[in-house]
């Protein structure tokens, strides 16, 4: 877990070291798979075997990267616990949905990746197409062969290479079909995965407010307020942690320790959208720049006490109590 940990690490840190790095982790996953675990069984069951090989960890990918993504939660967390017009509103959606689709475009990197790789290696695409029940697409495999009709019938053995009675030229010949078919539909997808994201990359850039070298400020602002905001939060909370359990054990008050309120810690969740009326690179930067009485906007912690039930908790908190996230 370890190493896999590791590995999501390299991976997320896309910003550092580029998409080109996500997609070089993938292949690699994708070697060892197609080496080391796939084994087409040549049956009735090649079709379902290969795409599932080929699609499913694509999936699964595509779904990590939603996981791992930051932004993905900062855009859903407390949506629902909204008023409803709020919630509804069409800004609000158009907010949300510009937000999910940059996720998109970052989490569709692995799993392009790893489909472009294995239709490039082909071994996915030449046992599930072995296994289709198209007589067209098999007739058409098999032409011009002599053994025509024992093609079609024991295609699917012809990965195997045993049990079958199919000349070895004739099996040569459809495996290296369904291969170049494989690596032209691969070279295709990253034609079309290269030729999508410069177009996305060039309307982004033309349609951008501000200049290159501040895109470029901003970039390295951003990413040094996350790190900062992320050891800042945990030393926060280990000095709270610290100061209730000595407090609980020494039977003295608490010390005065000044945290965010609710109200600071939605202010600085908020999405932000980057206008040239002003200067701010994010929302905390906005709320700090803004902050006109500092106790006004913070809640001061010496106890803690509350008049509502415990029921009445909103069940997110619950995989924050258990240290989860």
């Amino acid at each position: 877990m370890e190493k896999f940990k590791k590995i999501l690490d390299i991976a997320t840190q896309q910003h550092s070291l580029g998409f080109g790095a996500v997609a070089m982790v993938t292949a690699g996953g994708e070697q060892i798979f197609s080496s080391a675990v796939f084994s087409c069984p040549c049956n009735e069951l090649n079709f379902l075997y290969g795409m599932v090989f080929l699609l499913v960890p694509a999936l699964a990918l595509l779904l990590l990267g939603y996981i791992l993504s930051k932004k993905t939660w900062k855009t859903l967390t407390g949506v629902c616990q909204h008023r409803a017009g709020r919630c509804l509103h069409w800004r609000r959606l158009i907010v949300v949905c510009t937000a999910l689709f940059q996720v998109s475009n970052t989490a569709l990197v692995a799993p392009a990746s790893w489909i472009a790789v294995a239709l490039i290696n082909g071994k996915y695409y030449e046992c599930a197409m072995t296994g289709t029940n198209v007589s067209v697409y098999n007739k058409l495999l098999c032409r011009d062969k002599d053994s025509g009709l024992r093609c079609q019938r024991e295609l699917y053995r012809l990965p195997c290479g045993t049990g079958s009675s199919v000349p070895q030229a004739d099996r040569q010949d459809v495996l290296l079909t369904l291969k170049a078919q494989s690596q032209i539909l691969g070279w295709l997808l990253v034609a079309a995965v290269m030729l999508s994201s410069l177009l996305l990359t060039c309307v982004a850039r033309c349609t951008s407010p501000i200049s290159y070298l501040q895109l470029r400020f901003w970039r390295a602002y951003a990413t040094e307020e996350n790190n900062l905001l992320d050891s800042y939060t945990a030393q926060h909370a280990k000095q709270l942690a610290e100061r209730n359990i000595k407090s609980f054990f020494n039977k003295t008050p608490p010390e005065n320790i000044i945290t965010p309120s609710n109200k600071d810690w939605e202010k600085v969740s908020s999405l932000y959208k980057f206008s040239t009326t002003d200067n701010y690179y994010s929302t905390l930067h906005r709320v700090v720049e803004d902050w006109q009485e500092a106790d006004n906007g913070m809640m001061r912690l010496a106890s803690i006490k509350t008049n509502e039930s415990s029921d009445q908790t909103p069940a997110v908190l619950s995989f924050v109590d258990e240290g989860r996230v």
